[in-house]
C-alpha cells in the first residue's frame, strides 16, 4: 500500500518539522504586536495621562470601547496610497518595479477634474474653469471614465517599453514618473482645478466619508480572487519567479507584462479619483511620494522584491501597519520627521528580513 504520508512533485515525503504558517500570519502578529507597542507606551510615559490609541474605556462613546474616530483616521490615511499598492503589490511580483503612480495621480487628478467642474459657483461663472461650458456638469461617469483612460494609457506606455524594448522597469518607469509629473504641472500652467460637481464629491466622501475605505477594501478583494484564483494570477507569479521558464511554458511574457502595468496605472487613475474628489479639488503637486509609500506597504505585506512571491491579503496588513505607525506617532506627540525615518528602517528591515527567509528556504531545498 503506498505511503499516504508522501505526496507532491518527484515523490517529496511530507516532513512536519518543515512546516510554516503563511507569511501573512507574520504579518497579522506584526500588526498586533505593533499596537501593543504603543498601547503600553500610552501607560508608560508620564506625559501620555494613560491614553490609548485605540481604545476609549472611560467614555465608550458610539457603544462601543473602541476609539473609533481614531481608528477611522488610520485606516481612511492609507485607503488611498493602499489602492496604489494593489497594483504595486502585482508588478513586484512579476519581478518589475514602478515608481510611477505617484506622478500618474499628480496628472489624472489634473485632467479628470478638468471634466468634472461645475459651470457655475455661487450663481457666478467658475473662477477655474479649465474649458468651457461644454465640459462643465458632465455625467460624473466622463472624469471616471478620464482618470482611468489616462492611468491605463500611462501604465500600458511603462509596460510596452519594458515588455518590447526591454528597458529595465526601474528606468522606464522613472521616466513615466518625470513625464507625468510635467503634464500635471502644465496642465493648468501650475493652478489648481477646483469646484467639481456634487456627484463626483460623492466618489470620495460618500457614506459618510467612509467611501475611499469600501473603494480600497472592494478592489483588495477582488484582485486577491483575481491573483488566486485565475490564469492571469498564476501567470503573474510564474513570470516573477521564472520568466524565461514562464515563456517556455506558453505564457506570452511581454504582453502580460503591459496588461500587468496597465492595471497598475488603472488603480493609480482610481486613486486619483478618490483623492481629487475627497479634497474637492486638483493640484499639480497631487501624489508626490506615494509610489514610495505603496512599495513600503507591500515590502512590509510580505511581498518578495525578487518577485514570485507575496499577496493582496498581505499588502492590506501592510498598508494597516503603515496606518498604526503614522498614527502612533502622532498620538505619541512625536515630530512628523521621525515617522520618515522609522518608515525607512522598517523597509530596510523587511527587505533584509526576506533576503533571510529566501536563504534559509533555499537551504532546505
Amino acid at each position: 500500500m503506498a505511503d499516504r504520508s508522501a505526496y507532491g512533485t518527484g515523490g517529496l515525503a511530507f516532513d512536519k518539522s518543515r512546516m510554516t504558517w503563511p507569511n501573512e500570519v507574520n504579518v497579522f502578529l506584526a500588526l498586533i504586536l505593533l499596537i501593543g507597542i504603543f498601547e503600553l507606551l500610552g501607560q508608560l510615559l508620564p506625559y501620555m495621562n494613560n491614553q490609548s490609541l485605540l481604545f476609549d474605556f472611560n467614555t465608550k462613546r458610539d457603544g462601543t470601547i473602541l476609539n473609533m474616530a481614531r481608528i477611522k483616521i488610520i485606516i481612511l490615511q492609507v485607503s488611498i496610497i493602499g489602492i496604489i499598492a494593489l497594483g504595486s503589490t502585482q508588478v513586484i511580483i512579476s519581478g518589475g518595479i514602478d515608481l510611477s503612480p505617484g506622478s500618474i495621480v499628480g496628472a489624472s487628478v489634473m485632467i479628470a477634474m478638468s471634466f468634472a467642474q461645475t459651470e457655475l459657483v455661487n450663481g457666478n461663472p467658475n473662477p477655474k474653469a479649465i474649458f468651457g461650458p461644454w465640459a462643465m456638469d458632465l455625467p460624473v461617469i466622463v472624469p471616471i471614465l478620464v482618470a482611468l483612460a489616462c492611468g491605463i494609457a500611462a501604465g500600458a506606455t511603462n509596460g510596452f517599453l519594458i515588455a518590447y524594448t526591454r528597458i529595465p522597469p526601474f528606468i522606464a518607469t522613472l521616466g513615466m514618473m518625470v513625464t507625468a509629473r510635467g503634464i500635471s504641472k502644465w496642465w493648468s500652467k501650475g493652478a489648481p482645478v477646483s469646484f467639481p460637481t456634487e456627484e463626483f464629491g460623492l466618489i470620495g466622501n460618500g457614506l459618510g466619508g467612509w467611501m475611499p475605505v469600501v473603494i480600497f477594501v472592494s478592489l483588495a478583494a477582488l484582485f486577491h480572487i483575481i491573483l488566486r484564483y485565475t490564469v492571469y494570477g498564476k501567470h503573474t507569479y510564474a513570470i516573477g519567479s521564472n520568466e524565461e521558464a514562464a515563456r517556455m511554458s506558453g505564457i506570452s511574457v511581454s504582453r502580460h507584462k503591459v496588461m500587468i502595468y496597465a492595471i497598475a496605472g488603472m488603480l493609480a487613475g482610481v486613486s486619483a479619483l478618490v483623492l481629487s474628489s475627497k479634497n474637492l479639488t486638483a493640484q499639480a503637486g497631487m501624489g508626490l511620494m506615494y509610489e514610495l509609500d505603496a512599495i513600503a506597504m507591500t515590502v512590509i505585506g510580505g511581498v518578495s522584491l525578487a518577485g514570485g512571491r507575496g499577496s493582496i491579503v498581505g499588502t492590506v496588513l501592510g498598508a494597516l501597519i503603515f496606518g498604526v505607525i503614522i498614527s502612533g506617532f502622532t498620538y505619541l506627540r512625536l515630530d512628523a520627521f521621525y515617522q520618515e525615518m522609522v518608515k525607512g528602517v522598517i523597509i530596510v528591515s523587511a527587505v533584509v528580513l526576506d533576503q533571510w527567509r529566501q536563504r534559509r528556504a533555499a537551504a532546505r531545498t
